[in-house]
């Protein structure tokens, strides 16, 4: 990805235009060193945690002469509690999951009083722990970031 500034105005291209003042076709198949000459230039886009963190404006980095963007951090409009309640339901959405995978142990034992295998017991057994135990976690969780950032997989 390349870009220009023009007019103090950042352009962004995902692939560079076929022509360009005075290049007719096969502007992109120029060296790196022409198409600077230019002023296109690298798109970098820094690490960051997108569950936290936002890409905001574009800029020039005339350091390292590529452009790139600021990160700033997400604005979450839940309150705190909201929020663990949020992530607890999809916890427990996960857990549900797991279990159906097994249930049919459960109906058969009901309709037909067949016994459902001890493993099966205990790996639905600790599918309800994991669950309890992460529902604490979540609950301990002390800031916004920390409960989007959780991990409610099974």
């Amino acid at each position: 990805m390349k870009a220009i500034k023009i007019n103090g105005n950042i352009k962004v291209y995902s692939k560079l235009p076929n022509s360009w003042e005075g290049v007719m076709g096969n502007f992109s198949g120029l060296s790196d060193e022409e198409i600077k000459a230019y002023g296109f230039y690298d798109v970098v886009t820094p690490d960051y945690n997108s569950t936290i963190q936002k890409l905001s404006d574009i800029f020039w980095d005339a350091d390292n002469e590529v452009f790139t963007y600021s990160v700033s951090n997400i604005e979450f409009s839940k309150t705190l509690e909201e929020l663990k309640e949020l992530t607890i339901r999809n916890l427990k959405m996960n857990a549900l999951n797991s279990l159906s995978v097994t249930d049919w142990y459960v109906t058969r034992k009901t309709e037909k009083n067949i016994d459902i295998p001890s493993s099966i017991i205990t790996e639905r057994d600790a599918i309800r722990t994991q669950i309890n135990t992460k529902e604490a976690e979540i609950n301990n969780l002390t800031t916004k970031n920390a409960v989007v950032e959780y991990s409610t997989l099974i």
